[in-house]
């Protein structure tokens, strides 16, 4: 008995070393790896950042990392904005500055009331990305938005010309949860209905939203309206709450006033 109850414990004491060596190696290995992790993140979103801009000529196959840094580095600038006043806030890095961070912490963020989106909370301060030509003259402005889709938050950028108002493209870049259906609400990403949203308009004359995501075919084909995702009713509603919110009030209505009455000038 004593022999069994001795081979019991020295079973125990190697199962309890071997789980307490590999928890060290795991935990070990999380965070070597993590700022590889985290400049592979920000690479991923800099590449979509250029796919929304046009500076991404798919005729040439996949960008090499260095080139997708210096193309960034060259034509993009990543500025910080107050969402209540629509100021920048020069003291923080846009390149740098965790929104999903600060939408997380009460202090630094605010439940809406209008939360059409589902976005549950909101940054105090939001990054907007302005892509210059090489003359240095403004040509893009990346706006990011977020919603829930089907069955996931849905994260893009929303590129529009000078005017905040002519849209250049929509570029959904990711998915949390269980993310969108393929075929059905991960249709997001197929480039022929990103290819309809080129040249539509957000705004009408009285700078009301005008932008629908609409199966009326004589909406759709109006210069502000773009066809629903076949089969997808609720990521396609997504798509519009998602417009609706983060062009609101809420969202970067005070930085889109008054950027387009001179304030990127």
């Amino acid at each position: 008995m004593a022999s069994n109850k001795e081979s019991f414990g020295k079973t125990l004491f190697v199962v309890i070393g071997l789980c307490f060596v590999c928890s060290m190696l795991v935990s070990t290995a999380a965070v070597l790896l993590k700022p590889t992790q985290l400049e592979n993140k920000l690479l991923d979103k800099q590449k979509y950042i250029l796919a929304a801009a046009g500076l991404v000529d798919d005729s040439k196959g996949k960008m090499a990392r260095a080139e997708i840094i210096e193309t960034y580095n060259k034509y993009v600038e990543a500025k910080v904005v107050d969402l209540k006043t629509g100021d920048w806030v020069d003291s923080v890095d846009g390149n740098t500055f965790d929104v999903e961070k600060a939408a997380r912490t009460p202090a630094t963020s605010f439940v809406p009331q209008n939360d059409i989106a589902s976005v549950k909370r909101v940054a105090n301060q939001g990054v907007i990305y302005l892509v210059r030509d090489d003359n240095q003259q403004l040509k893009t402005v990346i706006i990011p938005v977020k919603g829930y889709g089907l069955w996931s938050t849905m994260f893009a950028f929303l590129a529009v010309e000078a005017d905040l108002n002519t849209i250049r493209s929509l570029v959904y870049y990711d998915f949390t949860g269980a993310g969108e259906t393929p075929g059905l609400g991960g249709e997001v990403q197929n480039p022929q209905w990103i290819a309809k949203w080129k040249g539509k308009k957000l705004f009408n004359d009285d700078g009301e939203i005008a932008i629908k995501v609409t199966k009326n075919p004589v909406v759709a084909n109006s210069e502000f309206g773009v066809d629903a995702l076949s089969g997808a009713t609720l990521t396609g509603n997504g798509v519009q709450y998602s417009l609706e919110f983060w062009l609101g009030e809420e969202g970067f209505a005070k930085f889109i006033e008054k950027a387009r009455n001179g304030g990127l000038s």
